[in-house]
């Protein structure tokens, strides 16, 4: 029989490398081209985190939580980084206006909140932590945070914990492309109803350049599987090693030792420091920590 897998697809383990070996022989060096823009975006995204843990929802923004794995190792290590690669896409039913993704199996319902125990996501655990659920992802219409949403809350209401202390421990960062704003701006908030369920400062977007935001979405190479509804039960893949994954693997290594340093700290400090939210005392701890760490 089968055995229902209960862990994240395997993916290396970049601040402590010691599982990489030869891996990286023969690499090129990676010409990290959006390293400006994802430290700018990376600091808008801390600065409106609430002070909370971050959870990196997909595989869009693996390069966000790699530069902050070198970002928060050692004394600057405040916050706790996640990755939770759930993909929602699915076939689904119908067409024109009346189209819309199947319903999630019963089987998959219950993996998808096995995957959620792994990085404790409960509905008992939310109810308890004493800092906000930070669940970040690049952002197009919102359809992944609504699926993940109505998986959480399906499943606090089955358990019966309360609402009312969970929802203010949840926050969604989305990672939205960068646009011309106007008075008549659309944001894709405004539209799912759940999101009028929570405070209003615990749905937050910040935006990307467009390029970089289709590369990290639709164009880099990744190191992990797309972890689909239909693949959750499935048995996990081992690591790839061809030539893609090995230089994609350099580009992330490449990304945490940018972190590590000095000057990779410094310059996400400075991000944070050019939003509003500065004003908050954790904030300007944080940006302290980061510069004199």
């Amino acid at each position: 029989m089968t055995s229902v897998p209960d862990s994240m697809p395997f993916r290396w383990d970049l601040i402590t490398p010691d599982q990489l070996g030869s891996l990286l022989d023969g690499t090129a060096t990676p010409g990290l081209w959006f390293l400006d823009d994802l430290v700018a975006c990376t600091g808008k995204v801390l600065a409106r985190s609430r002070n909370g843990d971050l959870f990196f929802v997909g595989r869009s923004l693996d390069s966000m939580f790699d530069l902050l794995g070198g970002v928060f190792t050692g004394p600057a290590g405040v916050q706790r980084l996640y990755r939770l690669p759930l993909s929602f896409q699915r076939p689904g039913i119908g067409s024109g206006r009346r189209w819309r993704r199947r319903a999630l199996t019963p089987a998959e319902v219950v993996q998808g909140r096995r995957f959620l125990e792994t990085v404790g996501l409960t509905p008992y655990a939310l109810a308890r932590r004493d800092r906000p659920a930070v669940l970040v992802d690049v952002v197009y219409e919102g359809e992944t945070f609504t699926e993940l949403f109505t998986l959480i809350r399906d499943w606090i209401e089955q358990e019966r914990e309360p609402w009312p202390v969970i929802r203010r421990k949840l926050c969604f960062v989305g990672v939205t492309i960068r646009r011309k704003t106007s008075p008549n701006t659309e944001r894709w908030q405004q539209h799912p109803a759940w999101t009028r369920t929570l405070p209003a400062s615990a749905v937050a977007n910040v935006s990307l350049d467009p390029g970089v935001w289709s590369y990290l979405g639709d164009h880099q190479v990744k190191l992990t599987r797309s972890l689909r509804p239909d693949r959750w039960t499935a048995e996990a893949e081992g690591p790839g090693r061809d030539e893609h994954t090995r230089q994609a693997l350099a580009e992330a290594a490449a990304l945490v030792a940018y972190g590590r340093s000095p000057a990779g700290r410094q310059a996400v400090a400075r991000a944070i420091g050019r939003d509003p939210a500065l004003s908050q005392p954790w904030l300007r701890t944080l940006v302290t920590n980061l510069t004199t760490g």
